[in-house]
């Protein structure tokens, strides 16, 4: 299967990563079929943090390409931009959240029906 996938590159602590179409077989740091994009996520200043060939992506997709999950966050991220990517992290967040608080009301609930039962 062809996937889409990111390629780290850089140095310690200085991570760069290249968006690249390749076999799943082949190793994340070995052969590719191309290039399609980079990643820079310390980028600061003037530097740009995501490049993207969409065309050349959508083409690959449309040919059965599967994304990786980091990729597809990118892709949105640069169909979408900033403030729209900023909503889908806070909509996480609140899900987390949410999903704490429906976890603790069951665990009261269970206690409170084995306190029931013992009585």
């Amino acid at each position: 299967m062809v996937v889409i996938r990111l390629r780290r590159l850089g140095t310690n602590k200085r991570p760069f990563y290249h968006v690249l179409v390749a076999d799943q077989r082949f190793a994340a740091s070995g052969r590719f079929i191309e290039q399609v994009g980079f990643f820079n996520p310390i980028a600061s200043g003037k530097e740009v943090r995501l490049r993207l060939d969409v065309e050349a992506i959508n083409a690959w997709i449309k040919k059965g390409a599967q994304p990786s999950d980091r990729v597809l966050r990118l892709m949105k991220e640069n169909e979408m931009g900033a403030e729209a990517v900023a909503q889908a992290r806070k909509d996480k967040h609140d899900k987390a959240v949410a999903a704490k608080a429906a976890a603790k009301k069951a665990a009261e609930e269970a206690k409170a029906a084995e306190a029931s039962a013992e009585a």
